[in-house]
């Protein structure tokens, strides 16, 4: 007998028994087969109920099935193998029914001519009308937004990283840390005492204003991230040549977090693409076409989706318009997610 012969002898003989790489699926799919069976003799009507009880039935099959085979060290690690697929199932559960459900109902009024014309004259409780109006509110409003909002957060996270050190640093990293957890409605209401202050009336720039606070401490936290990233190799042998610290900064750390930078600065303009609190307090809503965010009422995709379910009075139009909203806020966002992967997959360093 050849050497690798008695060598794969001598390894089958220390490796036990192990079950085949398809019986999660087994499992799983006889789980399914017995919950389904239980529920229709029971008298249980819900799916989530039937899938809740294969759910118990996989986890407890793995364990049964691996315990007799593999023996009970080997069945705990599928037991916490099969713990964690459940869980991301049933995290994927109320994501896909909430999307399904928003597609269903918003495609029903959602055309060429619902994107580009305003509600004007129209009333929340007739049909017909569309969201022009609060594209253009949301685009202005957030654009402005993060023209505030992303410099100052940047320019911080660089103070921060490449700087600081001192209390001024501590303060600043503890009011971000509070500003991350603050509602959305207590940055309204600042911006709202100011121009009670000023006497000011409702308009598209303090929206931009409250947004702005709100996603401030987010670029924050993803550039500072970002930036520790970096290898200090990097900047050690920048500085070794004799180049200044703030070039150093302009043409080595931010080059190379770039990426990481812009990504995170995208993911904060989706965060607050949907916030409506400061909207409705500041912007106050506006049914026709206002290109001037800085004189006059505003609406927003958010303002726009709560109104029209706010005022509907059971109207079936106002429904459509607004689950129609909703899927082209979803729509905008999972744009500037995938914009978001894209550009950290292009400027990622190779």
């Amino acid at each position: 007998m050849s050497h690798a012969a008695i060598a794969d002898k001598r390894s089958s003989s220390l490796r036990g028994a192990s079950l085949p790489k398809w019986s999660p699926w087994a499992i799983a799919l006889g789980s399914l087969v017995v919950a389904v069976l239980i529920g229709l003799v029971g008298g249980l009507h819900s799916r989530v109920q039937w899938g809740l009880i294969a759910a118990i039935l996989f986890v407890l099959g793995t364990y049964g099935i691996a315990a007799r085979v593999e023996g009970r060290r080997q069945a705990k690690d599928r037991v916490a193998t099969s713990l964690v697929w459940v869980a991301f199932l049933l995290a994927l559960v109320p994501l896909i029914s909430l999307v399904w459900t928003t597609v269903q109902r918003g495609v029903k009024v959602l055309d060429g001519y619902f994107l580009t014309h305003s509600m004007g004259l129209v009333a929340d409780t007739e049909p017909g009308g569309g969201i022009y109006h609060a594209i253009i509110g949301s685009l202005e409003q957030v654009g402005l937004a993060t023209l505030i909002g992303a410099p100052v957060g940047v320019l911080t996270a660089i103070y921060l990283v490449e700087y600081g050190g001192g209390r001024l640093a501590k303060a600043i990293t503890f009011f971000v840390d509070v500003m991350t957890g603050i509602p959305s409605i207590v940055a309204g209401l600042f911006i709202l005492s100011l121009m009670l202050i000023f006497k000011m009336q409702p308009f598209g720039f303090a929206g931009s204003l409250a947004l702005a606070i709100l996603m401030m401490p987010v670029v924050v936290r993803s550039t500072e991230e970002m930036l520790k990233l970096v290898p200090n190799e990097l900047r050690e042998a920048s500085l070794a040549l004799g180049v200044p610290k703030w070039r150093t900064i302009l043409r080595v750390v931010l080059p190379t977090s770039i990426g990481g930078i812009t990504t995170g600065i995208v993911l904060a303009i989706a965060r607050i693409a949907g916030e409506t609190a400061p909207v409705l307090l500041l912007v106050f809503g506006n049914p026709f076409i206002n290109t001037n965010p800085f004189e006059g009422a505003q609406s927003s995709l958010p303002l726009y989706i709560y109104q029209q379910y706010a005022n509907s009075a059971g109207s079936g139009a106002a429904y459509d318009r607004a689950w129609a909203a909703s899927l082209t806020l979803i729509a905008f966002v999972m744009i500037l997610n995938l914009v978001a992967r894209g550009i950290a997959r292009w400027k990622a360093p190779r």
